[in-house]
């Protein structure tokens, strides 16, 4: 299945006549709580992202994956994980997999479609080899870490410094979330203009290790909780560096031709075990801002239950929105929308194609953002793995968990947003007919390769395994390519 544009009157007209393809920022936070911004009633003071949110395109019905790796593989491909191995859990440093590369992911495509491509922050879709790298994934230029989270000051992730400009390991000083945003700025700065751009700014805040400037946590004094608010800074330096990134393309007058996406990867993290699961208990005990799997997280995704790695609306059901000036009208869509949706919309108003052997599970959804019209999706599958999975269509959602003794569960969202109320057994021909879809999706998965690894991983459980060309020093830095600062 090809995705073209078929009509380009949304952006801007050139003076040959030609459509102006538009510039395409997508932001990605990373475990950001439902609740935690402010035009949602958070506690954190997030003027830009309100102002975004507010002038923009709310999508209320937006949905990720449960954790980080299987909903950047959604952004990134335009299908569910599950057609590739990747519905499970997340690739930990010891782990050797990554998105298959005979994946056309959106970065490519753009590329063909004429587009400079440009990444900063982090990737999460493959680090043990460079093939799996964002360079060679279709990014122009990448600058960030290629593994999960990383120690926000010094970029540090079991005795390997994660930090990269284009392949060129890096030893560098800052706070992360200032340094990609520095870089960002940079990259827009230097645009003329005369070729459309896609920056993918992949902020790892506020992922734990719970890790703030202390000047930001400052902000907070008033909130008890240590973690939270280091939790709260982290968000705030986010937002500042998104205000950082709308200044630039005003400057650079972009901003009238410039779509900025916006979205968490997953529902925040209320659990130590998701918030920081893969790392040993030494790290975890170690490390400023560490957390214990059995600790309570902060992120907050009320009304919604759950948190990152569950099924349930509060782990995958995350804060999103569209900002286009002069474009969209502010408006609020409550339509179930995915992050496989993300792609084909983005080609089909690039002018570019996806792949014939590897066809969508995303539907163009941009007559929805921009004329609230129904979802495009019949249905939406959530996740599934060999042992749970869930599906929505509607106002409906099916969980099912496979394992003994099993359960079903079924949630009629606009009544019980909460997810408080199993009505399976009043509704059986609701649950039949999405326990079907959902039980066609699981015939149609490829094996996991987080449950295939196993046996491997078993054995190097808490070793970090970077691409072998580069041999690492007691310093953490490999032999080659790496920049020290004075």
């Amino acid at each position: 299945m090809c995705w073209t544009v078929s009509s380009l009157s949304a952006a801007v007209a050139a003076g040959d006549g030609e459509p102006k393809k538009p510039n395409i920022i997508f932001i990605m936070a990373d475990d950001l709580g439902n609740a935690d911004l402010g035009y949602r009633g958070g506690q954190v003071s997030t003027p830009n992202i309100d102002t975004l949110a507010n002038d923009g395109v709310r999508l209320e019905s937006f949905y990720g994956e449960p954790v980080c790796t299987p909903s950047r593989a959604a952004l990134m491909t335009g299908r569910y994980p599950m057609r590739y191995g990747l519905q499970t859990l997340v690739i930990f440093p010891s782990h050797t997999y990554g998105l298959a590369t005979d994946e056309k992911t959106l970065p490519q495509a753009l590329k063909e479609a004429g587009y400079k491509t440009l990444m900063t922050g982090k990737w999460h879709l493959g680090h043990a080899d460079k093939k799996f790298w964002p360079q060679n994934r279709g990014f122009d230029y990448f600058y960030g870490n290629v593994m999960g989270e990383v120690n926000y000051f010094t970029r540090e992730r079991g005795g390997v410094i994660d930090w990269q400009r284009n392949g060129q390991f890096l030893a560098e000083k800052g706070y992360y979330t200032d340094l990609i945003g520095d870089d960002a700025v940079k990259l827009i700065d230097e645009q003329d203009g005369k070729q459309p751009f896609f920056l993918y700014f992949a902020s790892l805040a506020p992922h734990a290790p719970y890790q703030a400037p202390e000047s930001a946590i400052e902000k907070y004094n008033n909130v008890p909780d240590k973690l939270r608010r280091s939790y709260y800074g982290m968000i705030s330096e986010l937002d500042v560096q998104i205000g950082r990134i709308v200044a630039a393309l005003d400057k650079k007058g972009l901003r009238d031709n410039t779509i900025i996406l916006f979205a968490s990867d997953n529902g925040g993290a209320t659990s130590g075990l998701f918030a920081s699961g893969s790392k040993s208990k030494e790290e975890r005990d170690t490390e400023e801002g560490g957390i214990e799997q059995g600790e309570k997280a902060p992120a907050s995704n009320a009304p919604f239950s759950g948190g990152k790695g569950s099924l349930k609306e509060g782990g995958v059901r995350v804060p999103a929105f569209v900002s286009w000036p002069g474009r969209l009208k502010p408006r609020i869509v409550n339509e179930p929308l995915h992050m496989v949706d993300v792609m084909p919309t983005l080609l089909a108003l690039a002018g570019g194609k996806g792949s014939s052997d590897h066809p969508f599970d995303g539907k163009d959804m941009w007559k929805t953002i921009s004329d609230g019209a129904p979802s495009p999706n019949e249905d939406v599958l959530i996740n599934v793995e060999a042992f749970r999975g869930a599906v929505r269509k509607g106002d409906w959602k099916l969980i099912k968990v496979a394992l003994l003794p099993g359960k079903t569960e079924l949630f009629n969202l606009a009544k019980d947003p909460g997810e408080t109320n199993n009505v399976a057994a009043e509704n059986p021909e609701v649950a039949r007919d999405l326990e079907a879809r959902l039980l066609q999706y699981a015939r149609e998965q490829k094996m996991s390769l987080w449950i295939k690894a196993q046996p491997a991983f078993v054995g190097a459980q808490g070793k970090t395994v970077i691409d072998p060309d580069f041999d690492i020093d007691d310093d953490g830095l490999p032999h080659e390519k790496v920049a020290i600062p004075n």
